[in-house]
């Protein structure tokens, strides 16, 4: 984001939070830096935060302590269906979440939603408490097209629905991002079609979470021209790494032994990109809590190749 566009934001959430303090919020707010003014973030380029999804097992205070020994900014939170905080429990469990990370000096640096619905209840629950805590972004859930119809005309059907989902986020001052996910029928796979979605969107109201994974399982070589054309409305990287399977199938291995183009760093070095960098493992199996540890050992290494193919960018 440029300063203007930043300032704006901001101003747009301390006034959201003055108003949530006169109106209900109550002890929510006791806890919250309403000025972001701490945000230790804020002095260096880019904060590096680490998608927790494989940590559902851990308490938030263990959480909390292994994610600052791996000497991550934050992390992005799995606030969803199966994740760390059920949304229908939002206003309950994330406040202690954020309060588990702020003792390590750490942040909610993107929070993973199921939210892509203005009109379900759930979605301004969801929002209200996580700009009252001062969370800065949320990560929407994806649309999925039917292939029996036209992709044109569902685009244009889902305009509406973001465009009024970026007015709920402009007034509570968050930014939602939307994920380009490689697959047959994800909206934002071959990210012209995401580019068409947002076409007069604000990003700081909703932006795009660029997955470089994705975007060169799909885009093969031409991902730098897809890259060129969504940067734009990027508001936040999202980093991990592929082969392709027998030729067939993507499978996630860990950064730097795979396909995604380490020039891909030098290229985003080159622009004024100054969001965040969220790393995510996946190729080891999340849902075992036995695979903890290895989780740990792996992110770790991820991460010393992160930092290296950004300084070599």
């Amino acid at each position: 984001m440029n300063d203007q566009k930043t300032a704006k934001h901001h101003s747009n959430r301390r006034q959201f939070i003055s108003v949530s303090t006169a109106v209900a919020a109550g002890s929510l707010l006791t806890q919250v830096d309403t000025g972001h003014a701490a945000d230790k973030n804020q002095n260096r380029k880019n904060p590096i935060c680490v998608f927790t999804k494989p940590f559902n097992s851990l308490s938030f205070d263990e959480l909390a302590d292994q994610i600052a020994e791996l000497g991550f900014d934050g992390i992005e939170a799995p606030v969803r269906k199966g994740g760390h905080v059920e949304p229908e429990q939002v206003e309950q469990k994330l406040p202690a979440l954020v309060e588990a990370l702020k003792k390590r000096d750490l942040e909610i640096t993107v929070l993973t939603s199921d939210v892509n619905d203005p009109d379900d209840p759930v979605t301004a629950r969801v929002l209200r408490t996580a700009a009252t805590l001062g969370i800065k972004r949320y990560r929407m859930k994806y649309y999925k097209y039917d292939l029996k119809q036209s992709v044109l005309a569902q685009i244009n059907q889902w305009r509406p629905k973001i465009k009024q989902l970026a007015a709920m986020n402009h007034d509570f001052g968050l930014t939602g991002v939307y994920q380009n996910h490689a697959g047959i029928n994800y909206l934002g796979a071959p990210l012209w079609d995401l580019r068409m979605a947002l076409q007069g969107i604000d990003p700081n109201d909703i932006g795009v979470a660029y997955d470089i994974r994705h975007a060169t399982a799909e885009g093969g070589m031409s991902w730098p021209v897809t890259f060129n054309m969504i940067r734009p409305s990027i508001d936040t990287v999202y980093v991990k790494d592929f082969v392709w399977n027998e030729g067939k199938k993507p499978t996630n291995v860990p950064l730097g032994k795979g396909r995604i183009d380490p020039g891909f760093f030098a290229m985003l070095a080159g622009t004024d990109f100054s969001g965040p960098i969220s790393l995510h493992e996946e190729y080891l199996d999340h849902r075992d809590p036995e695979l903890v540890p290895q989780h740990l050992a792996a992110i770790k290494t991820d991460l010393a190749t992160l930092r290296t193919m950004l300084a070599t960018g």
